[in-house]
């Protein structure tokens, strides 16, 4: 027995793994750097992709109807004198009549408003309070009101459904030619999108540009966030993969509604924030291709030398028996993998894990989208609610970043989401503007923080060969629900507390969901299917890495002495 462990010692020294040659060559330096800024765009083609919509479709929630006779008035007394009042509406006064009277005999007459007179539906259109949404937008141009206020949220669905095709043909693009073909792909289709969307000359024309649109959705940004991933030691992955997504992301998304008001127009907007996705084609020029992807397609000499343009770079010798000692491990084991996600339910363990994931990033992707939506009910300024709640991403990401791998992804996704949960009700019982969106904004910080802890969970959790696949079928599951999201907050038409009461329970679903996913923090990222059932076994509820790692600490502190003695 003993003459076998040695035989198994000598065996694993003889192997070098990817990780290994990775961390020769230099954890964090140089060219991990370099990465970290040339994702920088990647990160403004995601945010534009998912809220530019929100600024190009809302319509003040202050609105009547429009009377030409009273035009010549202003308009708090074009609304008092010519639409009715309504103590059930939440601004006192009804959206969707208006009196039928001779405005012409009114005016001479100099008659008040009276409750007997006449109503009929809005037969001129409407006029829209403009100290709330300043600009037009094409919900405000086409009046989607009334009985077209479902319109803003079909069209934000139709855009999710963009978002599962786009999963699962970009995905597939992703694992069978690479992450870079799959990025590039992902954003010259929401460039189209996007320049679509100004032609648009009617609902149908408009929803499905931004259907066209939802396909680049998410792979825009995370293909180039998994291939920062994919470059980095473990020992520094978790920092400078949720840095970068801290500082670039959030910057952009709490400057976007600051965008959208220099540009006065919701035409200006949709090409402001779509004609940048098409320098996506110098993608090849600022990104490499994943040397795991290589090695799972087994092109071992064309990962070897992505890792010799890094170790160069940091200024790092690889001693060549390293390198040939990983060439020889790899050819060994190393041959063309044409699995797909759809292996994960062939196995037990990684069905299982799979079906968790989907359920967890579901609930984080309704919240999320959820309490965005929102805003509109806070009854505080818009603009800067939305800037409020997206600048809490730069925070939230940095406690990520910092504290997730002492924390671990469990018991950090159950925190915040618990904290996002409650905060969600407290919104339902809050009295002012200012209040709702203090609590809008610690619920949104709570959810960001869960939604980041998943994104890396995922891709800490599926083995390579099916990582980009199985991550766009992840995030396609959340995007089916996410279909919801638009419609569930709209129903804060019939129940003000109905929709922030319907998140908060799914919020607290995915804080027990977490319950029974593995723990990943500072664990190699599994390159088979094997590696990632075994990451899956022996996991502890109550395992927190940096008392595993005081244990530990501990244990070998003994041990030592022991042998002193």
């Amino acid at each position: 027995m003993v003459a076998t462990a040695s035989k198994e010692t000598n065996k694993a020294k003889d192997e070098v793994d990817y990780d290994d040659l990775l961390t020769s060559a230099g954890e964090l330096g140089r060219y991990q750097w370099r990465l970290f800024f040339a994702v920088c765009p990647f990160f403004a083609f995601g945010a534009f992709s998912y809220f530019s919509q929100i600024f190009i479709t809302e319509t003040s929630p202050n609105y009547w109807c429009r009377i030409p006779e009273l035009a010549n008035m202003t308009d708090i007394s074009r609304r008092d004198l010519g639409i009715p009042k309504d103590v059930n509406s939440r601004f006192g006064y009804s959206q969707c009549e208006m009196y039928a009277v001779n405005w012409t005999e009114v005016l001479a007459a100099g008659q008040r408003p009276n409750s007997n007179w006449s109503k009929v539906p809005c037969q001129h259109g409407w006029e829209f309070n403009k100290t709330e949404i300043p600009y037009p937008t094409i919900g405000s141009d086409m009046e989607w009101v009334c009985d077209k206020n479902s319109y803003q949220a079909t069209a934000q669905s139709m855009f999710f459904v963009g978002s599962i095709l786009g999963g699962i043909i970009l995905g597939w693009v992703a694992d069978r030619f690479g992450r870079i073909p799959a990025i590039i792909s992902s954003c010259l289709v929401g460039c189209i999108g996007g320049f679509a969307s100004t032609f648009a000359r009617n609902f149908i024309e408009f929803t499905a540009a931004r259907f066209v649109m939802g396909i680049s959705y998410d792979t825009c940004m995370t293909m180039p966030y998994i291939v920062i991933l994919e470059y980095i030691a473990p020992k520094y992955r978790t920092f400078v993969a949720h840095f970068s997504f801290a500082v670039f992301f959030s910057l952009f998304v709490t400057t976007l509604p600051w965008i959208a008001l220099a540009c006065g127009h919701w035409k200006t907007i949709s090409l402001v924030t779509s004609l940048p996705l098409g320098l996506a084609v110098f993608t090849k020029f600022v990104l490499p291709e994943s040397p795991r992807w290589l090695l799972t397609k087994g092109y071992v000499d064309e990962a070897t030398e992505k890792i010799l343009v890094i170790s160069r770079t940091n200024k790092k010798k690889l001693p060549p028996r390293i390198i040939e000692k990983f060439k020889l491990s790899k050819s060994k084991t190393t041959k063309e993998q044409n699995q797909n996600w759809l292996e994960c339910f062939r196995r037990p363990v990684t069905r299982r894990m799979f079906i968790l994931m989907c359920l967890e990033f579901t609930c984080c992707g309704i919240v999320f989208d959820g309490i965005v939506r929102c805003i509109g009910q806070l009854d505080y300024d818009f603009f800067i609610t939305f800037s409020a709640m997206s600048f809490t991403e730069l925070p939230s990401v940095l406690i990520v970043a910092f504290a997730m791998d002492y924390t671990g992804r469990r018991w950090l996704c159950i925190v915040s989401m618990g904290i996002s949960t409650i905060f969600c009700i407290l919104i339902i019982f809050s009295t002012t503007g200012m209040r709702s969106m203090i609590y809008a904004v610690v619920a949104r910080f709570g959810i960001n923080i869960g939604c980041s802890v998943s994104l890396q969970w995922c891709a800490e959790i599926l083995p390579t060969s099916v990582r980009g696949s199985g991550i766009a079928m992840v995030h396609i599951c959340g995007y089916i629900a996410t279909l919801l999201s638009p419609y569930i907050a709209y129903l804060q038409v019939f129940y003000y507390w109905l929709p922030l009461t319907i998140f908060s329970i799914i919020c607290a679903s995915g804080m027990f969901i977490a319950f029974a996913l593995p723990e990943t923090a500072l664990k190699a990222m599994p390159n088979t299917f094997e590696e990632a059932e075994e990451l899956c076994r022996n996991q502890y509820l109550w395992s927190i890495p940096f008392l595993e790692a005081r244990k530990q600490k501990n244990k070998a502190g003994g041990q030592n002495n022991l042998s002193f003695e």
